[in-house]
């Protein structure tokens, strides 16, 4: 989950909500320009957090603060087969991006294990098979999968509040044409990108998140319980063309 630190305590935002609003970002980009096989792309988009179930964990730090993400440094090789076979339901496009962002996650974590290293060339080999099925190239793959990571990271920009002060430039990431996009927001609070990207000059985008009125927790059962009566507010941002 991400949780951001307010004057009264947190605001949290489920992983798989950062996931829609991904998808929708990935909806507004121009069609023209999207990359092959777009619906099921945003289907891989709105499902590749289906792994975090924030209900069923633990989500605490040692000083019962909420867990944010960026602080969870443990892989867990069987959810993480269970997501990627389970994304084949939804076919080999999805799977395919799926295992991808899986190898993309943890490639950097190869040779801690031989389980895991099992699990990484399982993927490429998954990757290569699918490719060759569906009869897509390297090139159209990585390009669907940059155009993944592209909304993923605008995301989380959005949901972890990183969008910098006094209308200064960050950087999104490449994106699936391989130019670099960065993000500003005005003085007026309405958001834009350059290059622009999208097919609509003006759109609003949104998420939910829940407040909680206390800054530290003392068990994983107080701060599941006190989500599931949180209050909640759907957070907007409205992009615009410069």
């Amino acid at each position: 989950m991400i949780a951001n630190l307010t004057p009264t305590g947190w605001e949290i935002i489920y992983h798989r909500a950062h996931a829609l609003l991904a998808a929708q970002l990935g909806g507004q980009w121009k069609r023209s320009k999207s990359p092959i096989r777009l619906y099921e792309t945003i289907a891989a988009i709105s499902h590749h957090d289906d792994l975090e179930k924030e209900w069923e964990e633990n989500i605490l730090t040692e000083a019962g603060a909420p867990l944010d993400f960026t602080l969870s440094t443990e892989t867990s090789l069987p959810k993480m087969r269970v997501m990627t076979e389970n994304s084949l339901y939804r076919g080999r496009w999805v799977a395919m991006l799926i295992s991808m962002h899986m190898s993309f996650l943890n490639e950097g974590k190869r040779g801690e294990s031989k389980e895991l290293d099992e699990f990484l060339d399982e993927q490429l080999a998954n990757q290569k098979k699918w490719r060759e099925e569906m009869k897509i190239s390297q090139k159209d793959a990585e390009s669907a999968y940059a155009f993944f990571q592209w909304c993923d990271r605008l995301s989380l920009i959005l949901c972890s509040g990183e969008l910098p002060a006094g209308e200064r430039a960050l950087e999104i990431s490449v994106g699936p044409d391989g130019k670099r996009y960065d993000i500003v927001q005005n003085s007026n609070e309405l958001v834009t990108v350059t290059p622009w990207p999208f097919e609509d000059d003006k759109f609003t985008v949104n998420v939910e998140a829940c407040h909680l009125d206390k800054v530290k927790f003392d068990s994983n059962q107080e701060i599941k319980e006190a989500l599931a009566k949180a209050p909640r507010e759907v957070l907007e941002w409205t992009f615009v063309k410069s």
